[in-house]
């Protein structure tokens, strides 16, 4: 019999689970309940929801609902999506994770200084980036990487902030960068590191995880930036390391010979989800 572990570490931060026990409750008072984009990045745990009578909405569709209720999930919002809930008598539960909302609020405060140059250190088009450059009028400037800083105007005062699921040692060198350029140009130069540590510190611990195992089974949703991260850090530790998304996707071949099996997953994988995939892999392994 393999040895087949599910990585403690792995599944929903706190701001997801926050983010789906506020939609279970509201959905046993009534139904039904929209959600302006996906709850989490994840098919399988967004389709056991809409069992539920959980309806997920664009922000078009947002535009055109009146007096209804509609959760905010953890990613956050910009100001308009606000504005519109209020001009069509739209409930907001607001989920919004804590990380993110002090971010924002940061953010926020820091666009009503004097000609702030406004750095986000993110993933272009995220939700969260989107509220993040919400909060600024549009006026911050979203970087990827080091490169994007060329055709900044960086003599201006600088203020740093990061996609709160963002790596460090990516923030890192961007901190560096910059201060290595203002040594030249003069200016004010602040940078914050607003990264989530529970996210980020997954990122050591799941490299450990895959070296642990023979194999290492990666569960996690297409959408998911942060799943696409991890797994491949696990396939920089581990080239037996492979991807699906459910059960379904198992090849019994990947096992094979394999005497232990790791299972992990992303920060929007659910638990529940896991379990399946170990307990395939358990079936999997008693077939002669």
């Amino acid at each position: 019999m393999k040895k087949i572990e599910i990585d403690a570490n792995s599944g929903f931060c706190f701001g997801v689970v926050t983010a789906i026990r506020k939609a279970e409750e509201a959905l046993e008072k009534s139904t039904p309940l929209y959600c302006l984009g996906d709850i989490v990045h994840n098919a399988a745990e967004v389709e056991r929801l809409e069992k539920k009578g959980l309806i997920t909405i664009t922000h078009e569709d947002l535009e055109h609902l009146h007096d209804v209720k509609v959760l905010l999930r953890a990613h956050g919002e910009p100001p308009s999506t606000y504005e519109i809930a209020r001009r069509n008598n739209i409930e907001i539960i607001d989920a919004t994770c804590p990380v993110v909302l002090q971010l924002q609020r940061r953010i926020k405060t820091a666009a009503a200084e004097p000609d702030p140059l406004i750095l986000i250190y993110g993933k272009p088009g995220h939700a969260e980036v989107n509220g993040l450059v919400g909060q600024t009028d549009g006026h911050a400037i979203v970087i990827r990487d080091i490169s994007d800083l060329d055709g900044i105007d960086l003599s201006r005062d600088i203020r740093l902030y990061s996609q709160t699921t963002k790596s460090l040692d990516g923030f890192r060198q961007i901190v560096g960068e910059i201060s290595r350029r203002k040594e030249k140009l003069g200016g004010d130069f602040q940078w914050f590191d607003t990264i989530c540590r529970q996210v980020a510190n997954r990122m050591d611990k799941i490299r450990e995880f895959a070296g642990d195992h023979d194999v290492v089974i990666f569960v996690s949703g297409a959408k998911s930036s942060n799943g696409k991260v991890l797994f491949n850090e696990c396939l920089k530790v581990n080239p037996r390391t492979h991807l699906i998304s459910s059960p379904d996707e198992l090849n019994a071949r990947w096992i094979e010979g394999a005497s232990s099996v790791g299972v992990c997953g992303a920060t929007s994988t659910p638990a529940w989800l896991m379990k399946n995939v170990a307990d395939q892999i358990a079936e999997i392994s008693l077939k002669p």
